[in-house]
């Protein structure tokens, strides 16, 4: 008896384990974003789930810095989205997804070095409450400063006039090789035609006179 317990539990959890995994949801985000410091950045988040959009879906954006130190919250929805009361992200985060289309993405308002981690998104959509954890890695890198966009300009500017340069280099000696070629050409033709006018001359010569 205890052996067919036993096989039964194993049957009802195996069922149910396939009915978790068929209704997890799935959550779709870049693996990772750079962004000028001082700039926003749309962090993009849109998810799948077997069961329609419930009123109890929610979404939880989290982060946790790039010295691995705890996560902190970043946004919530639930029926409506919540913004951060207090933290780092307070009155620099907003709402801009679209919970109809499947997307729950957030914008970051002027990135700072120190927003320099991975965020996470997590959506649970009952009766789909399992599922994946979408991640972005975002980068904050300093801005360019004149000097280097003044060399690099200058950089582009000298390999597009060398190029060009170049092109026109082998474009004129193609030109010049074939006018030298075709003059060869002429000058045999002419030396041909002359040997032939010669021979022809001589044969004229050689023909004897009738009476």
């Amino acid at each position: 008896m205890r052996g067919r317990a036993w096989l039964g539990a194993a049957l009802v959890l195996g069922a149910q384990l396939r009915v978790w995994l068929a209704a997890a949801v799935e959550v779709h985000t870049a693996k990772e974003v750079v962004a000028v410091n001082g700039t926003n950045q749309r962090l993009k988040c849109t998810f799948s789930s077997s069961s329609p959009v419930s009123q109890q879906l929610s979404v939880s954006w989290n982060f946790q810095p790039e010295d691995l130190s705890a996560h902190e919250p970043v946004f919530y929805y639930l029926k409506e989205p919540y913004e951060p009361p207090s933290g780092r992200f307070k009155d620099r985060v907003t709402w801009d997804g679209n919970i109809e289309r499947h997307d729950v993405s957030i914008i970051v308002w002027n990135l700072k070095p120190s927003d320099n981690g991975t965020f996470t998104c997590q959506v649970t959509n009952w009766p789909d409450v399992y599922g994946t954890i979408g991640e972005v890695r975002l980068r904050v890198v300093q801005k360019v400063s004149f000097s280097e966009i003044h060399f690099l300009a200058v950089a582009i500017g000298s390999a597009s006039a060398l190029m060009i340069i170049v092109v026109t280099a082998v474009i004129i000696c193609r030109q010049r090789r074939r006018k030298a070629r075709d003059r060869r050409q002429e000058a045999a033709d002419a030396e041909r035609k002359e040997k032939e006018s010669l021979k022809m001359g001589e044969e004229k010569e050689h023909i004897p006179l009738e009476d």
